[in-house]
């Protein structure tokens, strides 16, 4: 008798990535909002372009359990960042296809529309569900940058106090953060920007093709300063030449003269008599 196997018992995978909504339908509040999600993101790309093993991404939906997923309720960050990971194109980040793996910091761009959501419900999803270490929130208008830091005893977030100048230290990133007046894509305000250890705003890739110009221009300036010395000392050996050889030719005329004088009149005096 043959029999038939039953896979009514057999688990349904749940979705992933290519099956889940990974556009949440919500345009960024303002330009100046994507300009600065985008900066962010570009200059941590160009940081770690080298890097296999982390992942750097915006407004992207965070999927971490089924339910959520079928609800479809939950906005991704603005900019998040998800260290010892492989680095890859993604659609979404779906928490159980990522080994348990969730983001270590978190950036939300306040706004009068989302501010009270980014306060509350993902603030408290980040701490209790996610648990990402660090969580910051910055307002591209007013300028104003908030830190905190995960209290894993109580799953809940503790204000980062900032340097006096409002800076603040990424420890997962060993990164600083802070606002800095400049011009990304024509538009010049004060940007929340990644620091390295002295405090310079690390280069986006328009800044780092305006450096390279202005080096390549100072070592044009350089090469033809350089040449400009070398032709001043070769004119000024020429010149020496030229006076040696004039100091040579008036010698060889004083000892003419000199030959002159004595074969007419013999040697001068102190010399021996002819």
């Amino acid at each position: 008798m043959a029999f038939q196997s039953d896979t009514s018992f057999v688990p349904i995978p749940p979705p992933g990535e290519d099956e889940l909504p990974y556009d949440d339908g919500e345009p960024m509040e303002s330009q100046r909002h994507r300009k600065q999600m985008e900066l962010l993101i570009e200059v941590l790309d160009l940081l770690w372009k080298d890097r296999d093993d982390v992942y750097v991404s915006g407004n992207m939906a965070i999927y971490f359990s089924e339910l959520q997923a079928k609800k479809n309720d939950f906005r991704g960050p603005d900019v998040f960042v998800v260290l010892d990971t492989v680095k890859r194109e993604r659609k979404s980040w779906v928490v159980w296809q990522e080994d348990g793996r969730t983001p270590d910091v978190v950036i939300e761009l306040l706004s009068g529309s989302t501010e009270k959501v980014d306060r509350t419900d993902k603030m408290r999803i980040y701490a209790k569900l996610l648990r990402v270490p660090e969580y910051y929130l910055f307002d591209p208008f007013t300028g104003i940058l908030e830190a905190y830091s995960l209290d894993i005893t109580t799953l809940s977030y503790v204000p980062v106090a900032p340097a006096a100048n409002g800076d603040v230290v990424s420890p997962r990133l060993h990164l600083g953060l802070g606002v800095r007046r400049g011009t990304y894509h024509n538009l010049e305000v004060d940007w929340l920007r990644w620091l390295d250890a002295e405090g310079r705003a690390l280069p986006t890739a328009e800044e780092q093709a305006r450096a390279a110009e202005e080096q390549a221009r100072a070592a044009e300036e350089q090469a033809r300063a350089a040449e400009e010395q070398a032709r001043a000392a070769e004119e000024q050996a020429r010149a020496a030449e030229e006076r040696a050889r004039a100091a040579e030719d008036e010698a060889t005329l004083l000892a003419a003269r000199l030959a002159a004088y004595e074969q007419r009149f013999g040697k001068l005096p102190g010399g021996e008599s002819t």
